[in-house]
């Protein structure tokens, strides 16, 4: 990765030119840099950004000039000061969510309401694994689930990662180095196993999570951090207890406009109430957008990652 001086040009229609105040990290970052999720190169990273509006292209009615807003989507390209996109994806930022705090938040926190409200719905009593329960996503999972009132079991890579998962909501931090996580999630269920398993990670969570499930239990795999889960044969679902197995992504739920603003205001509004906290666990300067990668693939972030351009 480098910089380069590009110039930025003026919108076209349904287009819109933000200047960005904050950049967020995330994995599908690192997914698009590595190939897994191939791009053309060469081609700008970044799925996530706040800041404020500069222009708008002909058609645009729902963002003016001197707006703040944020976004989360295709096509990448929020490693940047300013940048001309499509205007659609790009929702007004309340003005008590910092420029900072809305671009940790929009992936992550759209990808959380997804999955919580339309993927699988959790309630009150319901029993919930995640992994990687110290991270970006898991910092705002855990939040989320426990004031639904979910009980929350979660993954972490140390014993201080165990103690941020637990200060933001997670019930049951399992320290994965230790112990066999799959064995501890039925101790701590009496045998039961959960509800819904939400695993990001992919090839080297995968398997184990199937065997935390309860008999029609659903696995969430909806990334991919350790690489890519391999092949499966059906038919493990049904000797595992008829578990359900879906692979969504943020982009599918909105990229309908509505469904998007839907998503959005409802993140809004935990996070303005304080239901759930935003927490950056790091920053680093735009030029140093390779360091801050390093570092998210070797689990040395907690939190989210903010680039400052």
């Amino acid at each position: 990765m480098k910089l380069v001086e590009r110039k930025v040009g003026e919108p076209g229609p349904g287009e819109v030119r933000i200047r960005h105040k904050a950049c967020g990290l995330n994995f599908i970052d690192v997914y698009q840099r590595t190939g897994l999720y191939p791009l053309q190169l060469p081609t700008a990273l970044g799925m996530e950004a706040a800041g404020v509006v500069e222009s708008v292209g002909e058609g645009v009615t729902h963002l003016k000039a001197g707006d703040r807003a944020a976004y989360a989507s295709m096509p990448p390209g929020s490693y940047c000061e300013a940048r001309v996109m499509p205007a659609a994806q790009v929702c007004p930022l309340p003005d008590g969510i910092s420029f900072e705090e809305g671009a940790a938040m929009m992936l992550k926190g759209l990808t959380v309401q997804y999955l919580f409200r339309r993927t699988t719905p959790i309630a009150k009593g319901d029993t919930v694994l995640f992994h990687a329960a110290a991270g970006g996503v898991g910092s705002i999972v855990c939040q989320w689930a426990d004031h639904l009132g979910a009980e929350v079991i979660g993954t972490v890579g140390s014993a201080e990662k165990a103690e941020i998962a637990k200060k933001n909501g997670c019930h049951h931090p399992i320290l994965y180095t230790d112990v066999d996580f799959a064995q501890e999630v039925k101790r701590i269920t009496d045998g039961r196993g959960v509800d819904v398993v939400y695993d990001g990670v992919g090839q080297a969570t995968f398997m184990d999570s199937l065997d935390c499930l309860r008999p029609m239990g659903t696995m969430v795999s909806f990334g991919q951090a350790s690489g890519s889960v391999p092949a499966l044969d059906i038919g493990v679902l049904s000797a595992k207890g008829s578990l359900f197995l879906t692979r969504p992504s943020l982009m599918a739920y909105t990229a309908e406009r509505g469904d998007l603003l839907a998503h959005a205001r409802d993140l809004f509004d935990v996070v303005q109430k304080g239901a759930v906290t935003i927490t950056i666990g790091q920053t680093y300067d735009l030029a140093d957008a390779a360091k801050a990668h390093r570092e998210l693939e070797d689990r040395r972030t907690t939190g989210s990652t903010v680039l400052l351009p």
